[in-house]
């Protein structure tokens, strides 16, 4: 039963004032991007698949071109929507808006979408062509050939765009979703400033190079072996047993080492997985480094902290200090160092994996004191907390922002 003052379209419930038509009828014109040769040392970016991010462009990653030609041709306005045309099946259909004013072009497998200004706000269509209802259309007119996914611009043409009864309503749902947008981005740049303050903080802190009030004395230049227990990795237990993973115990593997506080695992064992493979229970606070894979830059040096009581697989390391160390100071020396000290002491040509013997004569950098440790874990633990809540804020307006544009742009939401 549809509600008063609404009806069913292919697009689902929208309002009876609003109409859905194809995007043909509400553009002047869609143009492919340029097929000109770039490289580093032009001065104009050639925008391609990969800087369209989220319904804006990324400004990472450039090419650039000489071609006064092709600059011609294709150069950009602010206004102008870009569109994926070609690449994996997850990738086209990838949308972002050129609203910046310095000179761009965009590249072959891109389509440039200029609207009519008289029907159609371009900020509106932007958000509607990053919507869930542009994806499903998406793979409805998806061409796919020899791993090859395309779509062209006779099939974009085709897209159902909901359209409120005045370019007006357009124009305030573009600026609601505007202004989230503003916030989001906002958060991100604050997030990268805080992470850059926090990576300067371990390079004067964890070297000694700037002292926190108080302290003083000379930093001794240890291995692990001299200030640790010991180290010890964990087991898979028997896939074959099927009840093995059908227990309450918690199981973490190499992946859920994050630089973070581990609570919760994908898998979980039973007591008998855990005898028959002669696993250990780790304590909360106990400190773990993956030593594993470490030639891929995703896993070398990361790391993490068990936060439940906890067993772990093979590629997981737990490191038990001595007295003379602190596992939360050892922890921010690995997020520091971890990836360098994986490069330079880690073995294998093909897979490059850590052992006891070899986590034994890592070298770590130590203030005279237990107290000095304690002050400088205190310092970046807070910093982590402040980064922590900043990631929390910028998730929680994502998923705000995807709230309003299934609301406003469905007309479920009518902005006065």
């Amino acid at each position: 039963m549809v509600e008063t003052g609404y009806k069913q379209t292919e697009l689902g419930v929208i309002p009876e004032d609003w109409e859905v038509k194809p995007l043909g009828r509400l553009i002047s014109s869609v143009e492919y991007g340029s097929s000109a040769k770039s490289n580093s040392r032009g001065h104009t970016p050639v925008l391609r698949m990969g800087n369209l991010q989220g319904g804006r462009i990324d400004w990472g990653d450039l090419v650039y071109t000489n071609d006064e030609a092709e600059r011609k041709k294709y150069s950009l306005s602010i206004g102008d929507v870009l569109f994926n045309r070609t690449n994996t099946v997850d990738l086209v259909g990838k949308t972002a808006i050129y609203i910046e004013e310095y000179p761009a072009i965009f590249a072959g497998y891109l389509i440039r979408i200029k609207v009519d200004a008289t029907l159609l706000n371009a900020f509106f269509l932007n958000y509607v062509m990053n919507t869930n209802f542009a994806k499903k259309h998406s793979a409805k007119v998806l061409s796919v050939a020899v791993g090859q996914a395309n779509i062209n611009s006779q099939k974009l043409k085709t897209y159902p765009i909901p359209i409120p009864p005045t370019l007006a309503e357009q124009e305030a749902i573009a600026g609601a979703l505007s202004d989230v947008d503003e916030l989001v981005g906002s958060l991100e740049k604050l997030i990268v400033k805080k992470r850059a303050i926090k990576t300067g903080a371990m390079q004067q802190l964890l070297t000694g190079k700037q002292r926190l009030p108080g302290f003083d004395g000379e930093w001794k230049l240890k291995s692990w072996g001299e200030v640790t227990d010991k180290c010890t990795s964990g087991a898979t237990p028997y896939r074959g047993q099927p009840d093995f993973y059908k227990g309450n115990i918690k199981w973490i593997s190499s992946g859920e080492l994050n630089y973070n506080t581990i609570t919760d695992t994908v898998e979980h064992i039973s007591a008998e997985a855990v005898k028959k493979a002669n696993l250990q229970l780790h304590p909360i606070g106990t400190f773990l480094i993956a030593i594993t894979g470490l030639e891929a830059a995703g896993t070398r040096g990361s790391c993490g902290i068990v936060g439940s009581p906890a067993t772990t697989n093979q590629s997981c390391m737990a490191i038990y200090p001595t007295s003379e160390l602190l596992t939360e100071y050892l922890y921010h020396y690995y997020v520091y160092r971890g990836d360098e000290l994986a490069l330079q002491y880690c073995q294998g040509t093909k897979q490059m994996s850590y052992t006891a013997k070899i986590i034994r004569i890592l070298p770590i950098h130590l203030p005279p004191t237990i107290d000095e440790q304690q002050a400088i874990a205190e310092v970046l633990s807070d910093m982590d907390t402040e980064i922590q809540a900043l990631e929390t804020k910028l998730s929680k307006t994502k998923a705000i922002r995807q709230g309003m544009m299934q609301e406003l742009l469905t007309g479920k939401v009518r902005l006065i």
